[in-house]
């Protein structure tokens, strides 16, 4: 999704192997898969009228991820950020510098609704 996300124009399939191949060693039929599976998720469209299989998103990036963020936050802990940090904190998933940045990070949120 995050390269035909980060790309102006429709791509192809080859277009999407080549710049994954770096971070994922697959095959072009197990790409094929997973768009096929993208497809019929409603996440991306594949046009077939020019001979080339084309593939764009049909759900922006950030929709998706406040959306699977909301799923993710609902099915792991009850919908509860506070049951999410301290969970990681409790198992030293998370440092005392990243409760800091959060704490900062919420702090100007505060700020700004003043």
């Amino acid at each position: 999704m995050q390269v035909i996300w980060n790309s102006q124009n429709p791509v192809t399939s080859n277009y999407i192997l080549n710049e994954l191949k770096e971070q994922r060693k697959w095959q072009l039929s197990t790409l094929m898969t997973s768009l096929k599976r993208l497809s019929d998720k409603g996440f991306v469209n594949c046009d077939r009228s020019t001979g080339n299989n084309l593939y764009s998103f049909l759900i922006p990036e950030n929709e998706y991820k406040i959306s699977e963020s909301k799923n993710f936050l609902k099915k792991l802990y009850n919908n509860s950020i506070q049951n999410m940090v301290a969970t990681l904190y409790n198992n030293k998933a998370v440092k005392n510098s990243d409760i800091e940045e959060l704490r900062k990070f919420l702090d100007k949120l505060e700020e700004d609704k003043i």
